[in-house]
């Protein structure tokens, strides 16, 4: 059945073509399995909250009429503004309008929150752009470059609160701008589309430009909320939607709300944020957490950005997820929020996920997988830019270094391949399973064999444990701390694009990252091949001795690199038997926009010349270390990297790098 929308109608109805609903909540409570919402252009200052499932077979589909013509907003517009001084006005709200959830009182605070809590859910919004919050009306007249932005010329609007009675007032520097005449807008609602309850299975989100929504920070030991979500479901699409301006997270495929494990660490202070993940797994395992009732959602072809946390969240209600065609940037540039949690894309748990044929810039990450990313696969995607405009610019407190990739604490298998990585940082590899195969990469690895325990005041450093899982399912295998290696490094091209500046060892999140500055797998050489690890393993003996053995088993693991391409000094794994080393001449690899598309300028393959190398499949690659698991699709299958970027086929031989021929470089990205 079709259900009609129209906020413009002249007066409420029933959901007919001749008739329709005004606002789309109301179509929500009224829809059934194989039902089609259909909405028509308009602004619907709304929180949608759908209260039946579909099927599998008959999914509940809402689809905007006109795309992205129909604007789902958790803000309402602001026109009585006072003038106060200079370029600041002020205005007041009944907290009536707010309810039971008040974005002005409301801090951005909890686990693995680093920032000061100073910053409030809420925010004023000029022209469709957030203004910055100040701490004092001092401040908001004062109207100064904020150091931290990445967008210090639109940092000087400012906005700060406070409360009167039972009154919201607002004060705001719109920079000589009359708010009275331009487009002014306060977020007032925390979600936009999000059921309230778990379970709302097989919805599709069609075609809507959802937008600034009062969302609360994510962490993964906490309800993950965003503008929009499936909240704990199975089997959602999300489609061709624009999701822009939320103060937190644009999209959540995140947990659930858990009473007993909610920013435990915040609220209660006595157990470790690492032990919350860890039971917070365990305990998804006793609410449900299985293949069968949770994940498998699709999001595709969305344009995501100007969120402050990130473009997409998620703790375990992500997985056997597939992430495609979205475009997703400017996520965290104005540096007000600060923690753990903040990424393009931020997932945990991304069990069997697949990221392919995205594009991201203007991110403080590109893509962060942290804890338990088991057969997920990042291919075939774009990143440039995603650092800070300037170096001039400072870290924000509790803030995060910029990279493309961050892998973090994983156990494997995880696969990057066929990846463009532009920015300063291409990888931060915390972890240990992980296959780099094809990629170009202009900045380098980073955090290899670091970064996954904690230092403590005594000197010691405690293990962080993290689950891995039965092969292409979420329930718990074991858990086990980091031996770092288990890698592989295949068919890359490696390029020095900066400088080489002093290797530094950093507290990051309170863990000791190494932040390498040489490009290449030279940063591998002190792990072993796996003949060298093999041999106090004693593979022949019919009576091993676990005591001889017990120092062996937590020793580095191996490494398989072969078949890389490297320039401009960019240094190879000093154990390589094939691989391609140019020092004579200079590389550039410079990405070019015009009318919205993307392309390449290079000379690296004319400078490769002929070389080539093996191609890689699933059985080349191996079984991760800890779960046992191949690298492979998530149905069990092979898979043969015989496709490039562009999904061009590869014959017999391949050539380092994302392109099967130097041709297929210089094609629209």
């Amino acid at each position: 059945m079709n259900i009609y929308v129209n906020c413009n109608a002249c007066k409420d109805g029933n959901g007919t073509k001749e008739s329709p609903y005004r606002f789309i909540n109301d179509a929500a409570q009224a829809a059934a399995a194989g039902d089609e919402i259909l909405v028509a252009p308009g602004i619907y200052r709304e929180y949608v909250d759908p209260k039946n499932a579909g099927t599998e077979n008959a999914r509940i589909v809402y689809k905007s009429e006109v795309p992205l013509g129909a604007v789902i907003t958790g803000a309402e517009e602001v026109h009585d503004w006072t003038h106060l001084e200079g370029n600041v006005w002020v205005c007041r709200i009944d907290n009536g309008v707010f309810g039971s959830y008040n974005p002005y009182t409301t801090l951005v605070k909890g686990d693995w929150y680093f920032g000061p809590f100073v910053r409030h859910t809420g925010a004023v919004y000029l022209n469709d752009r957030q203004l910055y919050e100040v701490q004092s009306l001092e401040e908001c007249i004062e109207g100064k470059v904020y150091i931290h932005s990445w967008e210090p010329e639109w940092s000087v609007y400012k906005w700060y609160t406070e409360q009167d009675g039972k009154e919201t007032v607002i004060y705001a520097n719109f920079q000589g701008k009359d708010p009275r005449v331009e487009k002014v807008e306060i977020n007032v609602r925390r979600n936009c589309f999000m059921p309230s309850e778990n379970h709302i299975n097989y919805i599709t989100v069609s075609g809507f430009n959802i937008n600034k929504a009062a969302t609360t920070w994510a962490p993964p030991a906490a309800y993950q909320d965003g503008m929009i979500g499936p909240h704990w479901a199975k089997g959602w699409i999300i489609e061709d939607c624009e999701i822009s301006n939320s103060k937190c997270s644009g999209i959540s495929l995140g947990k659930y709300y858990d009473a007993e494990n909610d920013h435990y660490f915040t609220n209660k202070h006595v157990k470790s944020a690492t032990q919350m993940e860890r039971d917070a797994v365990c305990r998804g395992q006793y609410h449900g957490w299985t293949k069968e009732t949770i994940g498998g959602h699709i999001v595709r072809r969305c344009h995501i950005h100007h969120c402050e946390q990130t473009g997409i969240v998620g703790r375990m209600g992500g997985v056997f997820s597939v992430i495609e065609d979205n475009h997703i940037h400017h996520i965290n540039n104005m540096q007000e929020l600060a923690g753990a949690e903040v990424a393009g894309i931020k997932l945990h748990a991304a069990i069997d996920v697949t990221i392919r044929r995205n594009h991201f810039h203007h991110c403080t990450m590109g893509i962060w997988c942290d804890w338990e990313a088991q057969g997920t696969r990042i291919t075939q995607n774009l990143f440039h830019d995603n650092h800070a405009p300037s170096e001039d610019i400072p870290l924000v407190q509790g803030g995060m270094g910029s990279c493309d990739i961050f892998v973090e604490v994983s156990h494997g298998p995880t696969l990057i391949d066929h990846n463009i990585c532009l920015s300063k940082l291409s990888m931060k590899l915390a972890s240990q399973g992980c296959a780099v195969v094809h990629n170009l990469c202009l900045g380098p690895m980073s955090s290899i064999g670091s970064g996954s325990d904690m230092p403590l005041k005594n000197g010691t450093m405690a293990p962080r444990y993290t689950p891995y899982h039965i092969p292409h399912r979420t329930e718990v295998a074991g858990m086990m701390t980091f031996l770092h290696g288990d890698d592989r490094v295949y068919n890359n091209i490696f390029i020095q694009n900066w400088p080489v500046k002093p290797e530094e060892v950093k507290e990051d999140m309170g863990f000791i990252m190494i932040d390498n500055q040489v490009q290449g797998t030279g940063v591998f050489d002190d792990f072993p091949t796996y003949d060298e690890w093999i041999v106090p393993f004693e593979p022949d003996n019919p009576e091993p001795n676990m005591f001889v053995m017990q120092d062996y088993h937590f020793g580095k693991l191996p490494v398989w690199i072969n078949g890389n391409a490297y320039f401009n000094g960019a240094v190879a794994f000093k154990k390589e038997a094939d691989h391609f080393i140019n020092t004579d001449d200079k590389v550039y690899v410079n990405l070019v926009e015009k009318d919205g598309q993307y392309t390449l300028q290079t000379n690296v393959y004319e400078v490769l010349g002929n070389y080539t190398t093996s191609i890689i499949d699933s059985d080349v690659l191996g079984e991760a270390f800890e779960p046992e698991e191949r690298f492979e699709n998530p149905d069990g299958s092979t898979i043969i990297f015989d496709r490039d970027y562009f999904g061009n086929h590869r014959s017999l031989k391949a050539v380092p790098g994302p392109f099967a021929t130097a041709e297929a470089a210089t094609w629209n990205l």
